[in-house]
């Protein structure tokens, strides 16, 4: 059974690993904007049946109790938590957070695919559209919004109406509307990085339309959603993880030491 344990062992360290890796990729993107961090979820491995609860024993009675021994663990999968973080006010025009569900629709600039996104840092580009705040070009909001040269008071409601002022007039005017789309299954998105989700089938089809309609949040203005990652969470995590990994590691030791104690037995 030694050996056993050695297997069994170097499954919890392998799957502590994984989990440290997880819990620095979330302490590292703390504070990016709109990041939503992920949970490791485990599973135990199969089990050596040496009896089964309920076989009989010698005297032909069931026996209250089995013996199972496990095998160790696995990494079941990585779990987005997409609770809303904490909004920064930054007074941005097009600084835009969402309260309540929904995520912005986003051009990728190389295949046109449409990606997700609930990061708001938006940007104007040299054309007077809308852009995602990043260095990679292209990257249009979706449905398309133009800002007219020389606007001012640019306005966006809380439903996504998008207003500017063009002068000489002084009456504001709308130029467009924000939609959002909207998941059944918001934690089958894929993450592509940048804080932008790509559709798979897990997570449904996108539910599009204004925002505060059909479950889907309302737009604020000027503000920005944080990171939902939780420093001190995360590196209580980070310790827990650290000391199970230890203890698998002691386990091992404990393992090699009792097969080099079989293996001086045949000195005897």
């Amino acid at each position: 059974m030694a050996i056993q344990a050695l297997y069994t062992a170097a499954t919890g360290m392998d799957a502590y690993q994984t989990n440290l890796d997880v819990i620095a990729n979330n302490l590292a993107n703390a504070g990016t904007t709109g990041f939503k961090e992920s949970r490791l979820n485990f599973a135990d491995l199969c089990y050596q049946n040496v009896q089964l609860p309920g076989s009989q024993d010698s005297n032909g009675q069931p026996v209250p109790i089995g013996m199972q021994i496990g095998t160790g663990v696995r990494v079941n999968g990585t779990e987005l938590d997409q609770t809303q973080g904490s909004f920064i006010q930054t007074n941005g025009p097009l600084d835009m957070a969402i309260s309540g569900q929904g995520f912005f629709q986003i051009q990728d600039p190389q295949t046109g695919q449409t990606l997700y996104t609930r990061a708001g840092n938006f940007a104007v580009n040299s054309n007077g559209q809308v852009v995602l705040a990043s260095p990679d070009i292209g990257r249009f909001l979706q449905p398309s919004i133009t800002i007219p040269p020389g606007a001012t008071n640019i306005t966006i409601s809380s439903d996504g109406v998008v207003s500017v002022v063009e002068p000489p007039a002084t009456t504001s005017t709308n130029i467009g509307n924000i939609q959002l789309a909207r998941f059944v299954n918001p934690q089958g998105l894929i993450a592509v990085g940048q804080t932008l989700y790509q559709l798979s089938d897990a997570s449904g089809a996108p539910q599009i339309g204004a925002p505060g309609v059909e479950g889907r949040g309302l737009l604020q203005q000027g503000y920005l959603e944080s990171s939902n990652t939780d420093p001190v969470n995360s590196l209580v995590d980070l310790i827990k993880t650290q000391r199970a990994f230890e203890l698998n590691s002691q386990v091992v030791q404990a393992s090699d030491q009792v097969l080099q104690l079989l293996a001086n037995l045949r000195r005897f």
